[in-house]
């Protein structure tokens, strides 16, 4: 035998003999009429033809990384892939639970019940004035002992009045929801 056999040069690559076989068969080994392998020669012809990463990577001289960037990039990389679908997962649970909303959805119920309260406002003295009215003429003629009257019509514009500045003073406030 010229050269070495498998297993020898298995031993003398650092390549498993798995490997030395797939070389063989992709024709990146020098070898002899006797099948032997040309040690030198195939060192020569595998570096040329192997790419260094997967060199390296089969000899476990590289974290699998490859490229001009080095390993810390990808792994900053992958890292916040992974932190970002655990973020995506935990609000997927969190939105099955219910203890999440839609930001849209939570504005416009928002702006839907301050308007509602503003309406509910608005029509409130046209609803209360007479019956103040009344309470009030009651009250100053129980302690007076004199009648009194109290128009309606003026303490509903009286009420109004005060109302609408009231809200206009609420008008100014904003909900942030971010």
């Amino acid at each position: 035998m010229e050269g070495m056999s498998e297993r020898e040069y298995s031993a003398h690559s650092g390549l498993s003999r798995g490997a030395i076989q797939k070389a063989r068969k992709a024709g990146r080994l020098v070898v002899y009429k006797d099948g032997s392998i040309n040690a030198a020669a195939s060192d020569v012809r595998r570096a040329d033809m192997t790419d260094p990463d997967q060199q390296r990577r089969s000899t476990g001289g590289d974290s699998g990384f490859s490229g001009p960037a080095d390993s810390s990039s990808y792994l900053k990389a992958r890292t916040a892939l992974t932190v970002y679908q655990a973020q995506d997962k935990q609000l997927a649970i969190q939105k099955r639970k219910g203890t999440l909303v839609d930001r849209a959805r939570a504005e416009t119920l928002v702006f839907r019940l301050a308007r509602q309260e503003r309406d509910t406002w608005v029509t409130w003295p046209s609803r209360v004035a007479a019956l103040i009215a009344a309470e009030v003429a009651a009250e100053v003629e129980q302690q007076s002992g004199t009648p009194v009257m109290i128009e309606a019509a003026i303490l509903q514009r009286v009420l109004e009045t005060h109302v609408r500045q009231h809200l206009d003073a609420l008008a100014d406030l904003r909900v942030s929801l971010g």
